[in-house]
Parts: structure tokens; C-alpha cells; sequence
């Protein structure tokens, strides 16, 4: 089975529809699409991101701006700028958006991989930037699937481990197939608020029978997305960063 995988849409609605539509353009699309959460926040248009992921079938998990915006007690997570972001988002979305975030599981294991926006084994919270090397070990013992696929950072990165040792690289775009004697954490990027310096919209598509792993790189309309921010009232710090500063 081909399963794309997509992570930190935040609310930008033209970014996500163009990592759609290149799905949709491939010979062979995927089968299921699967979001690691953070569809909404520091975009401008959160409530037509999630109607979008509804009306596709897009499986999803709550990323931490989904609890914070289900969950008023959660809002005490996030730093200043991000919580002003977060209480604009919240003013965004009707009711109906708001009951629906508050369904969406922590994780999700399928196909022999689990589904979760932070870290194993399911924190919305955890960076994948703040584990020591010493503490790969438990990380992975904390889950049994031999591939976890995570975002939250907004950066993408491969980690491997052989049960022993860890080896850590970038993920670039292109094709590489995981090695079976491997397990591995799977940082997949961002779709609407990359942090990596490259503006372009980011996901993969992995192959559950082969273990292929696609990186795409999608461009899209920034400058539409950008003008957008004024009038929803969202700080345009997120929009700078559109442009990859």
C-alpha cells in the first residue's frame, strides 16, 4: 500500500491543496493520507484546512495547536507569540471545527507504523530535537512499530537505530528505501510553515511493501498565502517565515 504522509499544515490552505493536487497528479497516488496534526495555527485559515482534510478523508492526529485550541487548560504550553497566534486561531473556527479537533486520537498505528505528532510513544509536546543520544534506546523502546512517523519540528530528519546505535541525517528530497534490519523515526517536515530555509511545502509517501520512503517538495502560491495573514488578524511573523527567513 502507498501512504502519503503530512505534517504542520497551519492553516495554509495553498499549500495544502497543491500537496494535494500533486498527489492526485501522480501515475499512481496514494491510497490512504495520513496528517500528523497541527492543521491549525499561525495560518489564516484554519477552518477551511480542516473542512478540506474532512471532505478528502484525511486520517489525522491531534498536534499540540489542535489541544490547544479543544483544550483552554493546554494554552498554558505555548510561549507568548505562539499563544497569540493560538487565540486568533481560536476565534477562526466555528463550533463544529472545534468538536471535531477534540475526536482526533493522539496516535495511530497502521500498516506496521505508528502515526504521532511529537514523540513516541504519544506527546504532541516532545520535540524530536530535544533527545540525547543516550536516550534513543528507551525512545524506541517505547514503541514496537518498526517505523514512526513524526513532525512537530517543521524540519525534516532520518533517524536510525539497530538496537544499539543511532545514526541521525537529513532527509532530503528524492527516494531511499529502509534498510529491514533498521527501525526508524521518520521526521517528514512541513507542509505550511517550513523551517528548514525552503519555502516549498514538504511530505512523503511511503510504500508499506517495499519500505520506499519519497520526499516531495511541492512549490506553491506563497504571496497568496501571505496577504491572507493581515486580514485574519494573525501575526506576521508566521508570514515572514513563509518565505523562508
Amino acid at each position: 500500500m502507498r501512504i502519503a504522509v503530512l505534517s504542520d499544515i497551519h492553516a495554509n490552505l495553498e499549500a495544502f491543496a497543491s500537496v494535494l493536487a500533486d498527489m492526485d497528479s501522480l501515475a499512481s497516488p496514494p491510497e490512504e493520507i495520513i496528517s500528523l496534526g497541527d492543521v491549525v495555527g499561525y495560518g489564516p485559515d484554519p477552518e477551511a484546512c480542516i473542512r478540506l482534510l474532512r471532505e478528502r478523508g484525511i486520517l489525522s492526529v491531534a498536534g499540540n495547536h489542535e489541544l490547544g485550541v479543544a483544550r483552554s487548560d493546554c494554552r498554558r504550553w505555548f510561549n507568548s507569540q505562539s499563544r497569540e497566534a493560538l487565540n486568533r486561531t481560536c476565534k477562526l473556527v466555528g463550533d463544529e471545527t472545534v468538536d471535531f479537533i477534540k475526536t482526533l486520537p493522539m496516535t495511530l498505528q497502521r500498516h506496521n507504523a505508528l502515526f504521532v505528532h511529537g514523540l513516541p510513544p504519544d506527546s504532541a509536546l516532545k520535540y524530536l530535537y530535544e533527545v540525547d543520544e543516550g536516550q534513543f534506546g528507551d525512545l524506541f523502546g517505547s514503541f514496537a512499530e518498526p517505523v514512526a512517523f513524526i513532525g512537530h519540528t517543521h524540519e525534516l530528519e532520518l533517524v536510525a537505530w539497530d538496537g544499539t546505535a543511532v545514526r541521525r541525517e537529513p532527509l532530503r528530497e528524492g527516494v531511499r528505501t529502509l534498510d529491514t534490519a533498521m527501525r526508524y523515526l521518520v521526521n517528514i517536515g512541513a507542509v505550511g510553515q517550513p523551517r528548514d530555509g525552503d519555502p516549498r511545502a514538504k511530505y512523503v509517501l511511503w510504500d508499506t511493501h517495499t519500505r520506499g520512503l519519497a520526499v516531495r517538495f511541492v512549490e506553491y502560491d506563497v504571496e497568496t498565502t501571505i496577504s491572507k495573514f493581515a486580514a485574519a488578524g494573525m501575526p506576521q511573523r508566521y508570514a515572514d517565515r513563509l518565505r523562508g527567513r
